[in-house]
């Protein structure tokens, strides 16, 4: 296939570019609350006095990877849609960014979370997944000649 050919659009491009940029415009609108909103913020959503000075305790140095992580996936997204093969690149920084999250909450571990917030626990394992899944995904799909 030469550069200036497209392999068709697959149906399945659309469902998951459209689903992916839902599920990572609320990480986007997450990342915007906590940096602009913070405390205020967090504590609408349940959190409790442990969680809220948890989070007001993070190193600046973590911004980097949840940046990459939060932002990278948005821009995948969107790059995706527009079958774009910066997509790629775009998603490996975010799986690279929940890595890196998900490592530091290994060894800074989060306060107990209140029985209505349990299964919010899962939630960095599942990010990981997702994003995983995305970046494999536009690998694929950049293979097949669907993005350029």
């Amino acid at each position: 296939m030469t550069d200036t050919m497209k392999a068709a659009t697959p149906w399945h491009l659309w469902a998951v570019g459209v689903i992916s940029l839902l599920w990572n415009a609320f990480g986007g609108y997450d990342f915007v609350m906590s940096v602009t909103q913070g405390e205020t913020y967090w504590r609408a959503s349940g959190m409790t006095d442990a969680m809220v000075a948890y989070y007001n305790a993070m190193p600046t140095w973590m911004y980097v990877p949840w940046v990459l992580g939060v932002w990278g996936a948005v821009a995948g997204s969107i790059l995706l849609l527009m079958r774009n093969r910066l997509a790629v690149p775009a998603f490996a920084l975010s799986l690279l960014g929940a890595v890196g999250s998900l490592v530091y909450g290994f060894a800074n571990p989060m306060p107990p979370l209140p029985e209505a917030m349990a299964m919010m626990s899962y939630m960095p394992w599942v990010i990981v997944v997702v994003a995983a899944f995305l970046a494999w995904y536009a690998w694929t799909m950049g293979k097949k000649g669907v993005l350029s």
